[in-house]
């Protein structure tokens, strides 16, 4: 899902992270800008972006901004793609539905 090596961790503190894996898409991003010490991750379904998805459908984690952070973020996000692997895969399968439902 995520190559640690790709994550710009130094730059968490400037810009958020975001990808996707199989109908489940992430996001992570500083708690306080510049100053931070801890970084959110989220969790979403696919089509939307996190600002269009509903906030029923997000989860989120809290974790220190350390390479140990990281680590158990990293962890933390396959945990939340096994738990509801059903749900990313049914999401990732609607993709096309969802869209043209919304657009019509």
């Amino acid at each position: 899902m995520i190559d640690k090596r790709l994550v710009p961790y130094s730059g968490l503190k400037k810009e958020p992270f975001s990808g996707s894996h199989n109908g489940m898409r992430y996001m992570m991003r500083s708690d306080n800008g510049r100053d931070s010490t801890t970084f959110t991750v989220f969790v979403y379904p696919e089509p939307w972006c996190f600002e269009q998805t509903p906030e029923d459908q997000i989860e989120s984690h809290t974790f220190d901004l350390s390479e140990e952070g990281l680590d158990l973020a990293i962890t933390w996000l396959w945990e939340r793609f096994e738990a509801e692997r059903d749900r990313w895969t049914q999401a990732s399968q609607e993709i096309m539905h969802t869209v043209k439902k919304h657009t019509l």
